[in-house]
């Protein structure tokens, strides 16, 4: 879990080759909040195929307005009713580190797709389209993995120092980490926001936020073998 010294060199690859829209020292500077990598170890668990839509969001907030699309197959996102979502629905947030397991689906490139620049025509908002969903896809079935910017259940820290070696979200007082966050800057305005799609990016909670929910495995599943992120 975080971000690799080769991820660090595959971006600067990238800026090599002319790859990027600005300088990027304030990435290279702000890295240190996606490291140090560590080895997490992460037990199984059951991960939405997607964000929240709008139309399930109404599904367990009736109340729930969207100020962000008119769409109910969207992405919804959440304000000043997250509280109150997270009171009523049935499932929990991620765990930081159970967010990039599931981001990363078995890579260690900067995105599930490798270690090149990600397209904006990658980020992925509306799931009306099931041919669009699933080629959005990683190979956990997962789609749209950094298209919204995710809020998991870990108090903001700006670093891995002492984490614990398994999944468990870092608790205490103040905002909540973010994951993912390109689709909400749509349409691109050259501004490297493809950043925001690499799976160790993190930041802290600000406006508003996307929900993926989490569920425990039920007893007697027969689940894959834990794995290590």
């Amino acid at each position: 879990m975080g971000l690799s010294d080769a991820e660090l060199d595959a971006v600067r690859a990238i800026e090599q080759a002319d790859g990027a829209d600005d300088d990027l020292e304030a990435f290279f500077v702000g890295a240190v909040q996606a490291r140090p990598v560590r080895e997490v170890r992460v037990e199984p668990f059951l991960i939405a195929r997607h964000p929240l839509t709008v139309a399930q969001a109404r599904h367990w907030l009736p109340t729930y307005e969207d100020s962000f699309t008119e769409s109910d197959s969207c992405t919804a996102r959440f304000e000043d009713d997250l509280d109150d979502l997270l009171g009523t629905l049935p499932f929990r947030l991620p765990s930081e580190a159970e967010w990039e397991y599931a981001a990363r689906a078995g890579t260690t490139t900067l995105t599930f797709r490798g270690d090149g620049r990600p397209d904006e025509d990658l980020i992925l908002d509306d799931f009306a389209d099931e041919e669009r969903t699933a080629a959005a896809e990683n190979s956990f079935g997962l789609a749209a993995m950094g298209s919204a910017n995710e809020i998991c259940a870990d108090v903001w820290i700006p670093h891995f120092t002492d984490a614990p070696v398994d999944a468990r979200p870092r608790t205490g007082d103040g905002p909540r980490v973010v994951r993912g966050g390109a689709g909400d800057l749509s349409p691109w305005q050259g501004c490297d926001e493809w950043l925001l799609l690499l799976s160790a990016t993190r930041y802290e909670f600000e406006n508003f936020t996307a929900v993926r929910p989490v569920a425990p495995v039920p007893t007697g599943w027969d689940m894959p073998s834990r794995g290590n992120t």
